[in-house]
């Protein structure tokens, strides 16, 4: 069907098709209403980026602390050199599994403000904050300012991503930047000017140096929106080519920098086989992840579906682990990664913004530039949400900060969903009736899904239900009284009741995991309090001018002490138990005084195990030659070795 064919059949009576369209228009740049519309939105959008950044930075300091990447932040604050290649501990023997760029902000917030639990983690809660800014700019010319303002409250409330953006990871980063390569796309499509695509693959290259493989999946959805929405009159595949290439160019210019450098000037990268910060890239970060071999967090939770787990609070429901892969793993009623979290908002893209675009890419060719870029923009959003989708009930090993992979644009088709049921049918390419049809056939699955969640008739879902039936009700009467002026305004707060009873779960659960300072970051390298204070001032009192404070069996786990003192420490294995201080090696540090303790994080209970760094020959050897000190240090026994400062030839006589 036409497009005049769809605006005669939507249009009131006694309205053309060509009063319907110039009804659909916004005000002319520059004119007083239109400075006045636009000072609202600004309004509005300043609220909802104030709201997302105070559930992000609220009583952020009392979030556990993660000491595998806050002790690298702390390193990398000691040289050029540390802060260049990520350091774990100032020493630049190790470095992170993962390139440093992610936590540049994080160096120069703690170097200007000082070292906190704070300023270490701001750059993550500003950067979840401003996705929400770059989702309106990306969203608000194609599909209007209600699209754009409820895809940016979609985000700021999300719970999985409230609480990836106060932990100590650095996903929200990535997410931030993949939002505004979506806005740079969009602007690109909309001017039709090359810039605009450059930057956003310098945008996705940084956020491949953020996270890595995790940002893949921003990838196919802007180079087939840059496809569909660049003039038909260009060289379409030569231009995505280029940039393509540029983008390449831009994702591995620091694993380039890394082949000009010395090898023996490089730390060892943690999660490697062989030191190399590509082999860590591509095959810990990537392959592994996939297949889900265990990394350096440890083997994860495992979900035993015959277990009665205590699921009374959502405390204890967020604690139970995630369950295993399979199509319904995103609507989980429990876990970390439950409905209450993410599956929800998923569930809302998928019933309201999927159909919106099939819809849109379902009419004829496009007729005018405005359109072209809608349907660019939902062909690639319905592509990254079904990616996202997919990859995430298959993925063996997962983490809920994961998904910030695909959030942006999980809030991005909500938004457009949501405001498509109270649009004119020339914005939402939807018919009344249709739209009745489809908010319908949503709340006929998201009601008992809410009420599945909400674990029985709780006053939240009442209200909840209060606000679906709501909107279904004034969609109706808007359907009815189709050809009257009220019409419009049923339909407007048709969707605004849908947005806020879809939005209050989300934020209910948001609030209460900034309650419970929850947290999806590592525990690496965490220590009990006490232990941590005996271990330090003991080492404190014995280093003498020995040049690291002490020697640690694994790099992974000697987090909380670098942290505490910021001191060079030796790690002597890293991930699965690689070596990367033999024992002749320490033996050598050891006899020349550089290094007078070693630190152990556990027993060996297998000898011929080979992925315990505790197993480990280097480890063996100190165990054989070093003296237990770990009572006068007031810490376990088997914690603290002091080193013989003897070459290796010569045991030390017990």
């Amino acid at each position: 069907m036409s497009e005049e064919a769809l605006l005669s059949a939507a249009a009131p009576a006694g309205l053309t098709p060509a009063d319907e369209h110039r009804r659909a228009q916004p005000p002319a740049p520059g004119s007083r209403n239109a400075r006045g519309r636009d000072a609202i939105q600004l309004l509005v959008l300043g609220a909802i980026v104030a709201g997302a950044g105070a559930l992000r930075l609220a009583h952020l300091t009392g979030v556990p602390l993660d000491p595998y990447y806050d002790s690298a932040v702390r390193s990398m604050g000691t040289s050029l050199h540390d802060f260049l290649f990520g350091a774990l501990e100032p020493g630049g023997t190790v470095s992170l599994d993962k390139p440093p760029l992610d936590l540049w902000p994080a160096v120069l917030m703690t170097k200007v403000f000082g070292f906190s639990a704070l300023t270490a983690r701001l750059p993550q809660a500003l950067a979840g904050s401003a996705t929400c800014g770059f989702l309106f700019l990306a969203l608000r010319r194609a599909f209007g300012a209600r699209a754009a303002l409820l895809a940016a409250a979609a985000y700021a409330l999300a719970p999985i991503a409230v609480i990836t953006a106060r932990s100590d990871t650095t996903d929200a980063i990535m997410a931030s930047l993949c939002a505004l390569a979506l806005a740079m796309v969009a602007r690109a499509i909309e001017r039709d000017r090359l810039r605009y695509l450059a930057a956003a693959a310098i945008l996705l290259a940084l956020a491949f140096n953020v996270k890595l493989s995790e940002s893949f999946p921003a990838l196919p959805p802007l180079a087939l929106a840059a496809y569909l929405g660049l003039a038909p009159t260009r060289p379409r595949l030569r231009i995505i080519a280029a940039t393509g290439c540029l983008y390449v160019a831009a994702a591995l210019s620091w694993l380039t920098f890394t082949l000009i450098v010395p090898a023996h000037d490089q730390p060892y990268a943690v999660g490697s086989t062989n030191g190399s910060p590509w082999n860590a890239a591509f095959v810990f970060n990537t392959i592994d992840r996939l297949k889900g071999v265990q990394t350096i967090e440890g083997a994860p939770g495992v979900y035993d579906p015959h277990r009665h787990y205590p699921q009374a609070t959502v405390a204890e429901r967020a604690a139970i682990p995630i369950a295993p892969p399979s199509a319904g793993r995103l609507l989980s009623r429990i876990g970390p990664l439950s409905g209450e979290r993410l599956g929800l908002e998923v569930l809302v893209a998928a019933l309201l913004g999927v159909p919106i675009a099939l819809a849109a890419l379902a009419r004829g060719a496009p007729r005018d530039r405005r359109e072209r870029v809608r349907r660019a923009l939902l062909a690639a959003l319905a592509l990254w949400l079904a990616e996202g989708a997919v990859l995430f009930s298959a993925m063996a090993r997962l983490h809920p900060r994961y998904t910030e992979a695909f959030t942006p644009a999980v809030a991005a088709l909500l938004g457009i969903g949501v405001a498509a049921i109270g649009a004119r049918p020339a914005r939402s390419g939807v018919g009344r009736w249709g739209r009745l049809a489809l908010l319908g056939g949503a709340l006929a699955i998201l009601l008992p899904y809410a009420h599945h969640l909400l674990y029985g008739t709780t006053a939240l879902f009442v209200v909840v239900l209060c606000l679906g039936l709501a909107a279904l009700a004034l969609s109706l009467l808007a359907a009815l009284l189709a050809d009257r002026p009220l019409a419009g305004g049923l339909a407007a707060l048709s969707s605004l009741a849908l947005a806020i009873g879809v939005l209050a779960i989300p934020l209910s659960a948001s609030l209460q995991a900034v309650s419970e300072n929850a947290s999806d970051g590592n525990i690496l390298g965490s220590l009990p309090a006490t232990e941590l204070a005996h271990l330090s001032a003991y080492l404190e009192r014995h280093q003498g001018s020995a040049r690291f404070e002490t020697a640690y069996d694994s790099a992974t786990q000697m987090g909380a002490l670098v942290l505490a003192d910021g001191r060079p420490v030796l790690p002597l294995t890293t991930d699965e138990g690689h070596v990367i201080v033999s024992a002749g090696k320490l033996a050598r540090l050891a006899a020349a005084g550089s290094v007078r303790y070693a630190v152990l994080s556990g027993p060996c209970p297998k000898p011929t195990e080979t992925t315990n760094g505790d197993c480990s020959a280097p480890v063996r050897w100190l165990r054989a030659h070093g003296r237990d000190v770990s009572a006068a240090a007031g810490v376990p026994p088997g914690t603290i070795y002091e080193l013989p400062a003897v070459s290796p030839s010569r045991p030390r006589q017990r």
